[in-house]
C-alpha cells in the first residue's frame, strides 16, 4: 500500500510541552475500514496524538492527509467536518439531557415557522432511532435522559453520535474503562461491525487483548516515539508488552524488516 492509498495519514508529527517532547517524528496511517489499535503506556504519547488530529493541540510540525490530500485541523469542527470524531473515556455527554438530544448536540436540525428557525425535534428523533438501530442497543425510546442509562447503553449513545454524521474515522479512547465486564464484548462485536461497514477506527486501550480481538493492526508509542507496528496476526501479546516495557525493540514475523510507517515491507 502506497502513502495516498491510505484513508488517514499523520506524517512526522512532533509536539513540545516546554522541556516535555511528547510526540517525536511520530508516523500513523489508517486504511480504509481497518482498526488500528494504538498501545503504550502513560504519557506515552497516544491521547496527544489523537488530539492533535482533533484539534485540541496543534502541532509543533507535520502533516497530516486524509484520502490522500493534505489537510489543515484548526478546530475539533474543522475535524468533523472531515469525518473524523472521537469517544471519549467518559463519552462527553450531556447527563441531564435526551438521547436524541445528545446525539444532536451543537447539531440541532431546524426547520421554517413563520420566518423563524425552530428545531426540528421530531426529525431529530426520527433519526436519532436510525443511529441508535446501528449499535444493536435496545432502547425503550430516545427520549430516555442519558443519566438514566448504563455506562454500556452510554457508550452506545456516543457511538450512534458519531455514527449519525457520517463519521469516517472514528477514535475510540478507552472505550472499557467505564464498562462493567459484562458489556464489553458487545462494544467490541460493535466495533468489529462498524469496521465491516467501511468505518476506519483508532483503538486506544491498556486492555490488550482485546485490542487483538478486535485490531487488524497495532501501533505501539514509547516516551512519544512509534517503536512498533505489526499485523495483530503476526505478533502476539507478550511481544506488544514486552514492546510496550523496552524490553524487546520489534515484534511481529517481518521485524528483521521493520517499517513504521506503513505496510509496505509486510506485502513484500
Amino acid at each position: 500500500m502506497l502513502s495516498g492509498d491510505y484513508l488517514l495519514e499523520m506524517r512526522d508529527i512532533h509536539k513540545s510541552f516546554g522541556a516535555v517532547r511528547a510526540v517525536q517524528s511520530v508516523d500513523l496511517v489508517l486504511g480504509r475500514g481497518e482498526i488500528l489499535g494504538l498501545l503504550g503506556d502513560n504519557a506515552a504519547g497516544k491521547s496527544t496524538l489523537m488530539k492533535i488530529l482533533t484539534a485540541f493541540h496543534k502541532p509543533d510540525r507535520g502533516k497530516i492527509y486524509v484520502e490522500g490530500q493534505e489537510v489543515h485541523i484548526h478546530t475539533p469542527g474543522d475535524a468533523r467536518r472531515l469525518g473524523i470524531e472521537m469517544i471519549y473515556q467518559d463519552f462527553s455527554l450531556a447527563p441531564n439531557l435526551s438521547i436524541a438530544d445528545n446525539i444532536f448536540l451543537g447539531r440541532e436540525l431546524t426547520k421554517d415557522f413563520l420566518g423563524m428557525r425552530f428545531i426540528d425535534r421530531k426529525r431529530m428523533e426520527e433519526k436519532a432511532k436510525s443511529a441508535m438501530s446501528v449499535t444493536n442497543i435496545r432502547l425503550d425510546s430516545v427520549k430516555t435522559i442519558v443519566t438514566d442509562l448504563s455506562g454500556g447503553q452510554r457508550q452506545a449513545v456516543a457511538i450512534a453520535r458519531a455514527t449519525a454524521f457520517d463519521a469516517k474515522v472514528i477514535i475510540m479512547d478507552e472505550p472499557t474503562a467505564s464498562l462493567s465486564v459484562k458489556t464489553i464484548p458487545p462494544l467490541l462485536d460493535l466495533m468489529v461491525h462498524l469496521r465491516d461497514q467501511g468505518i476506519s477506527m483508532i483503538f486506544i486501550s491498556h486492555r490488550i487483548q482485546d485490542v487483538f480481538s478486535t485490531c487488524d493492526r497495532v501501533m505501539v508509542l514509547r516516551r512519544g516515539k512509534c517503536v512498533g507496528v505489526a499485523y495483530t496476526q503476526d505478533t502476539t501479546v507478550d511481544e506488544v508488552t514486552s514492546l510496550i516495557a523496552g524490553t524487546q525493540k520489534t515484534f511481529g514475523k517481518n521485524a528483521q524488516h521493520f517499517n513504521p510507517v506503513g505496510l509496505e515491507e509486510y506485502d513484500a
